[in-house]
């Protein structure tokens, strides 16, 4: 009897699943770019082969959830709601990236060492940095194209940016004190609180 598409997409998740936790504890044993692919297909119960079917390289484990959260929170900037402004729908797009990401317990195992591999790796920060302005640019256009009339598409960069820019910045800063996975999340997301009450004050000013 073949299995059902709920079964063979359950065992591919665990699979998935195997070989992000075996790569990760490889890495932070081993050094990134100490541990080879056939070391992490080995630590996962599978062949080499199946790794590369699920991952084109190691740098992918690494960013394997990075466009999941862009997609969730371009998902939500694409529903605006009657009355909403462009504040609202950008508070409630980030609002629930953060929910989202608070549900997810195996990113949030996660963060701790992927922040430290992106911060120690050269190859990893180039990818980071990368992956970063791209998202920004896609959220920029897409809150543009939501309020084409109150946000042109320099302000909805400039508005993006400040947001996410300076999550991504306190949260660094937080790391590289020293801090947990957990006070460097709090941090990033009372950057990201900080600068989305001052731009609502800032567009409630008559003009």
């Amino acid at each position: 009897m073949s299995e059902t598409p709920g079964l063979r997409e359950r065992k591919k998740l665990r699979t998935r699943h195997a070989l992000i936790t075996a790569a990760f504890e490889l890495f932070m044993e081993k050094g990134y770019e100490q541990t080879t692919v056939s070391e992490i297909a080995t630590a996962a119960d599978v062949s080499t082969r199946t790794f590369f079917s699920y991952f084109a390289s190691k740098e992918d484990v690494i960013f394997h959830n990075s466009r999941d959260g862009i997609e969730h929170v371009l998902r939500v900037i694409a529903e605006p709601r009657p009355g909403d402004r462009a504040i609202d729908l950008l508070t409630r797009a980030v609002t629930s990236g953060f929910s989202m990401f608070a549900l997810d317990e195996q990113l949030q195992r996660e963060i701790g060492p992927a922040n430290h591999l992106v911060m120690t790796v050269p190859s990893l920060r180039a990818r980071g940095l990368l992956l970063l302005f791209e998202s920004q640019r896609e959220l920029a256009e897409a809150l543009h194209r939501a309020f084409p009339e109150e946000l042109s598409l320099v302000e909805a960069s400039a508005v993006v940016g400040a947001v996410v820019g300076g999550g991504k910045l306190a949260a660094f800063v937080s790391m590289s004190n020293g801090a947990s996975p957990e006070e460097t999340l709090k941090a990033g997301r009372q950057a990201v609180e900080f600068t989305l009450s001052t731009l609502r004050a800032a567009s409630s000013q008559p003009s």
